[in-house]
């Protein structure tokens, strides 16, 4: 190519760049915006949107998680539109190496959730098991959003009945569990959700009852494998759009290289 021909690609290709992580760099500001609105005040933002419904999103803090989110699409889109802005090398090198870190990190954790299932599992016991005692029944918002998720996915805690133990819920109500762990219209005391857990004991009037409820990342697995095709054509979107992100900062700084 000639030397004018190639200036032409180089100032389209920068445009484009900066473009698109200005787009990004929106994004992050209104996902940051939302998660501290869910933070601070999360009863709102239900009765506008409505409880939500995506079983996936209830074994994190929905506010955190945006917030975390948001932080980092915001340097990114920082990085690489002032990168690509001001033609700094050490700009488009931070972008790419923050980009790379976090593909490698995706592949590592898609990794561990297809490969070692019992490790994540105990990963995320660990984590969400303490703030469930520590928050259902005593946060509206987030007791609100885990009664919707067991009801709808129909199952009980993380792992079982016992993760509520207690929790504020299970003190206030005289030490029984969430209706959703019996599936029954009496009491859900600790008896009854032992053995609609599948103990030794059958459940004195099965008739009452419907399917033994299982722990929600069970059944967040399985919807997860039973929306394989949607997830995996996500997960590949996204991993292209950093690849791609990843070759154009590294066009634009070994261009920059060369003049």
């Amino acid at each position: 190519l000639s030397p004018g021909a190639k200036m032409g690609c180089f100032t389209f290709i920068k445009v484009m760049m900066i473009l698109f992580n200005l787009a990004i760099f929106l994004s992050g500001g209104t996902l940051l915006g939302v998660g501290i609105w869910v933070s601070v005040d999360g009863k709102s933002f239900l009765d506008i949107f409505g409880t939500l419904s995506s079983s996936v999103m209830q074994v994190v803090d929905v506010g955190y998680l945006l917030i975390v989110i948001g932080s980092i699409l915001l340097v990114i889109g920082f990085l690489g539109c002032c990168g690509a802005q001001k033609e700094s090398k050490c700009l488009l090198m931070i972008f790419f190496s923050v980009v790379l870190i976090i593909f490698i990190a995706e592949i590592a954790a898609a990794v561990l959730v297809l490969v070692y299932p019992t490790l994540v599992e105990t990963f995320l016991s660990a984590l969400v098991t303490p703030v469930l005692k520590e928050k259902y029944g005593e946060d509206k918002s987030f007791t609100q959003i885990w009664n919707a998720t067991m009801n709808e996915v129909h199952c009980c805690g993380l792992n079982n009945y016992t993760d509520f133990e207690g929790s504020p819920w299970y003190q206030d109500n005289n030490n029984t569990f969430p209706g959703p762990c019996c599936t029954a219209p009496v009491p859900c005391t600790h008896s009854l959700a032992a053995q609609m857990a599948g103990g030794s004991q059958p459940p004195a009037h099965p008739h009452l009852f419907g399917c033994l409820p299982q722990g929600c990342f069970d059944q967040i697995v399985e919807e997860i494998k039973t929306n394989a095709v949607v997830v995996g054509g996500v997960a590949a979107g996204i991993a292209a759009l950093e690849v791609a992100a990843m070759v154009v900062s590294m066009y634009l700084y070994c261009y920059l290289d060369r003049k």
